[in-house]
Protein backbone atom coordinates (compact mmCIF):
# COMPACT_ATOMS: atom_id res chain seq x y z
CA UNK A 1 0.00 0.00 0.00
CA UNK A 2 1.47 3.25 -1.28
CA UNK A 3 1.81 5.71 1.81
CA UNK A 4 0.46 8.47 -0.15
CA UNK A 5 -3.15 7.22 0.56
CA UNK A 6 -5.23 7.45 3.33
CA UNK A 7 -8.12 5.30 4.92
CA UNK A 8 -11.04 7.10 4.54
CA UNK A 9 -13.85 4.01 4.68
CA UNK A 10 -15.02 0.30 5.06
CA UNK A 11 -16.86 -2.11 3.25
CA UNK A 12 -19.66 -3.60 6.19
CA UNK A 13 -21.11 -5.73 3.70
CA UNK A 14 -23.97 -6.08 1.03
CA UNK A 15 -26.66 -4.33 1.27
CA UNK A 16 -29.84 -5.89 -0.99
CA UNK A 17 -29.75 -7.94 -3.38
CA UNK A 18 -28.53 -6.09 -6.61
CA UNK A 19 -24.87 -5.53 -5.55
CA UNK A 20 -24.64 -2.53 -3.12
CA UNK A 21 -22.77 -2.28 -0.15
CA UNK A 22 -23.00 -0.70 3.16
CA UNK A 23 -20.33 1.77 3.74
CA UNK A 24 -18.69 2.96 6.74
CA UNK A 25 -17.41 6.23 6.23
CA UNK A 26 -14.34 7.48 8.02
CA UNK A 27 -14.72 10.98 7.17
CA UNK A 28 -16.00 13.97 9.34
CA UNK A 29 -18.83 14.61 6.95
CA UNK A 30 -19.67 10.88 5.72
CA UNK A 31 -20.90 11.64 2.74
CA UNK A 32 -17.27 12.96 1.65
CA UNK A 33 -16.44 10.39 1.06
CA UNK A 34 -17.65 10.21 -2.57
CA UNK A 35 -16.08 13.01 -3.59
CA UNK A 36 -12.02 11.76 -2.96
CA UNK A 37 -11.88 10.23 -6.68
CA UNK A 38 -11.62 6.28 -7.10
CA UNK A 39 -11.40 4.49 -3.99
CA UNK A 40 -8.80 1.59 -3.65
CA UNK A 41 -8.12 -1.58 -1.50
CA UNK A 42 -5.22 -2.61 0.24
CA UNK A 43 -4.51 -4.70 -2.56
CA UNK A 44 -4.72 -2.37 -5.29
CA UNK A 45 -8.47 -3.20 -6.51
CA UNK A 46 -9.92 0.76 -8.14
CA UNK A 47 -13.57 1.49 -7.24
CA UNK A 48 -15.62 4.38 -8.14
CA UNK A 49 -18.43 5.30 -5.78
CA UNK A 50 -21.75 6.10 -5.65
CA UNK A 51 -24.12 6.81 -2.86
CA UNK A 52 -27.51 5.80 -2.19
CA UNK A 53 -29.24 7.03 0.66
CA UNK A 54 -27.95 6.76 4.70
CA UNK A 55 -28.84 3.09 6.45
CA UNK A 56 -28.27 1.70 9.43
CA UNK A 57 -24.43 1.69 10.15
CA UNK A 58 -23.58 3.38 7.42
CA UNK A 59 -24.17 4.34 3.94
CA UNK A 60 -25.85 2.55 0.65
CA UNK A 61 -23.47 2.44 -2.26
CA UNK A 62 -22.54 1.14 -5.24
CA UNK A 63 -19.05 0.07 -6.26
CA UNK A 64 -17.81 -0.06 -10.21
CA UNK A 65 -17.92 -3.45 -11.41
CA UNK A 66 -19.86 -5.05 -8.31
CA UNK A 67 -23.46 -5.92 -9.80
CA UNK A 68 -24.18 -9.19 -7.48
CA UNK A 69 -25.21 -9.40 -3.66
CA UNK A 70 -22.65 -12.36 -3.87
CA UNK A 71 -19.80 -9.80 -4.83
CA UNK A 72 -20.46 -7.69 -2.73
CA UNK A 73 -20.98 -9.65 0.48
CA UNK A 74 -17.05 -11.09 -0.38
CA UNK A 75 -15.98 -7.29 0.21
CA UNK A 76 -16.91 -7.75 4.00
CA UNK A 77 -14.32 -5.83 5.75
CA UNK A 78 -12.49 -4.60 2.98
CA UNK A 79 -10.79 -1.08 3.93
CA UNK A 80 -11.01 1.61 2.06
CA UNK A 81 -8.55 3.98 0.60
CA UNK A 82 -8.08 7.94 -0.98
CA UNK A 83 -4.95 9.54 -2.74
CA UNK A 84 -3.79 12.02 -0.50
CA UNK A 85 -3.81 14.66 -2.53
CA UNK A 86 -7.54 14.46 -2.92
CA UNK A 87 -8.03 15.12 0.25
CA UNK A 88 -8.81 18.74 1.76
CA UNK A 89 -6.48 20.36 3.72
CA UNK A 90 -6.37 20.35 7.45
CA UNK A 91 -6.27 23.24 10.09
CA UNK A 92 -3.08 23.59 11.57
CA UNK A 93 -4.97 21.70 14.76
CA UNK A 94 -6.52 19.20 12.73
CA UNK A 95 -4.35 15.88 11.41
CA UNK A 96 -5.21 12.74 9.79
CA UNK A 97 -4.96 9.88 12.13
CA UNK A 98 -2.33 8.05 9.34
CA UNK A 99 0.01 11.10 10.08
CA UNK A 100 -0.24 10.89 13.85
CA UNK A 101 1.10 6.63 13.52
CA UNK A 102 4.74 6.03 14.43
CA UNK A 103 5.45 9.60 15.64
CA UNK A 104 7.39 9.71 18.76
CA UNK A 105 5.57 10.95 22.29
CA UNK A 106 7.75 12.70 24.90
CA UNK A 107 6.59 13.83 28.25
CA UNK A 108 6.93 17.47 28.94
CA UNK A 109 10.30 16.61 30.35
CA UNK A 110 12.04 15.69 27.25
CA UNK A 111 10.97 11.90 28.63
CA UNK A 112 10.56 9.14 25.60
CA UNK A 113 6.79 7.48 26.27
CA UNK A 114 6.45 5.47 23.08
CA UNK A 115 5.47 5.61 19.88
CA UNK A 116 1.85 6.19 18.42
CA UNK A 117 0.74 2.73 17.42
CA UNK A 118 -3.50 3.59 16.60
CA UNK A 119 -5.50 6.51 17.17
CA UNK A 120 -9.02 4.53 18.67
CA UNK A 121 -12.42 6.34 18.54
CA UNK A 122 -15.20 4.36 20.86
CA UNK A 123 -17.39 7.58 20.27
CA UNK A 124 -16.16 9.56 23.55
CA UNK A 125 -13.21 11.11 21.70
CA UNK A 126 -9.77 10.13 19.75
CA UNK A 127 -7.33 8.17 22.23
CA UNK A 128 -3.48 7.91 21.31
CA UNK A 129 -2.12 4.02 21.88
CA UNK A 130 1.69 4.25 22.56
CA UNK A 131 3.76 1.33 22.23
CA UNK A 132 6.26 1.10 25.08
CA UNK A 133 9.44 -0.51 25.05
CA UNK A 134 8.91 -3.71 27.34
CA UNK A 135 5.84 -2.46 28.80
CA UNK A 136 2.06 -2.36 28.43
CA UNK A 137 0.59 0.03 25.64
CA UNK A 138 -0.59 3.59 26.91
CA UNK A 139 -4.06 4.85 25.92
CA UNK A 140 -3.42 8.64 25.80
CA UNK A 141 -7.02 11.08 25.26
CA UNK A 142 -6.05 12.97 22.44
CA UNK A 143 -6.92 16.51 23.67
CA UNK A 144 -4.67 19.64 23.99
CA UNK A 145 -4.65 19.39 27.44
CA UNK A 146 -2.92 15.65 27.50
CA UNK A 147 -1.34 16.49 24.30
CA UNK A 148 -0.77 20.22 23.80
CA UNK A 149 1.89 19.77 20.86
CA UNK A 150 2.30 17.91 17.78
CA UNK A 151 5.42 18.49 15.69
CA UNK A 152 4.56 16.48 12.69
CA UNK A 153 7.76 17.83 10.67
CA UNK A 154 9.96 16.90 13.80
CA UNK A 155 8.05 13.15 13.69
CA UNK A 156 7.19 14.05 17.20
CA UNK A 157 4.41 14.35 20.19
CA UNK A 158 4.51 16.07 23.10
CA UNK A 159 2.28 14.86 25.91
CA UNK A 160 1.36 15.80 29.82
CA UNK A 161 -0.27 12.23 31.21
CA UNK A 162 -3.07 13.01 33.95
CA UNK A 163 -1.47 12.38 37.07
CA UNK A 164 -0.70 8.77 37.84
CA UNK A 165 -1.38 7.49 33.98
CA UNK A 166 2.25 6.77 33.38
CA UNK A 167 4.44 4.81 35.82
Amino acid sequence: MSGERVCVGAIAGAFGVRGEVRLKSFCAEPEAIATYGPLWTQEGREFTVSLGRPIAGGIAARLSGVDTREAADALRGQRLYADRDALPALPDDEFYHADLIGLEVRDAGGAVLGRVAAVLNHGAGDLLEIRRPGSASLLLPFTRDVVPTVDLASGRIVADPPEGLVE
